[in-house]
């Protein structure tokens, strides 16, 4: 799998990458639904089920208390809340998260997942894979992988207009 240089990410291009990935991934699948990870996995999510005509079954989580990393970083400042307005048993759900890392995100989601059901299936999304996972955690579909310098974080932002960029920024302590 080729890198690609993270100044150089299209996330509009990338987004349409992905749309066609999940597209051909989930023909055919028991009952598809659609849930993305607070914020960036969340814009992404509500496009995706916007696309693929499945608003209906569209579903937002934000992890914040299922973290790993909870009882030493507290809280975040502005916690969103969790909404699945749909039955998740039996479903076939795609989690889409914008930049997949660590793995840590993608195991707090699943956990929280679990609480409103036992999917039949799970499959994962994200716009830009970074690598150096910590969690054997990978990616059904991806758009694109690169590499960020020590100290920084790949952010994903959307405008008023609802376009997606890729910034890279210095990581929080």
């Amino acid at each position: 799998m080729s890198q690609l240089d993270p100044q150089h990410l299209d996330a509009e291009a990338l987004y349409a990458a992905l749309l066609d990935q999940v597209r051909a991934g989930i023909a055919g699948a028991h009952e598809p639904a659609i849930v993305g990870i607070h914020s960036g996995g969340a814009w992404i999510a509500e496009r995706l089920a916007r696309d693929l005509g499945l608003t209906q079954r569209l579903g937002v989580l934000d992890v914040s208390f299922y973290r790993d990393d909870y009882a030493k970083k507290g809280l975040p400042a502005e916690v969103k809340p969790t909404n699945i307005g749909f039955d998740v048993a039996g479903a076939t759900i795609v989690l889409v998260d914008d930049v997949l890392y660590t793995g840590r995100t993608t195991r707090a989601a699943i956990n929280e997942l679990f609480d409103y059901g036992r999917p039949a299936r799970i499959l994962l999304a994200a716009l830009v894979d970074r690598g150096e996972r910590q969690l054997p955690v990978a990616a059904d579909f991806v758009a694109a992988h690169t590499r960020v310098g020590a100290g920084e974080a790949l952010r994903l932002q959307q405008s008023e207009t609802g376009q997606f960029k890729l910034t890279i920024e210095r990581e929080h302590a």
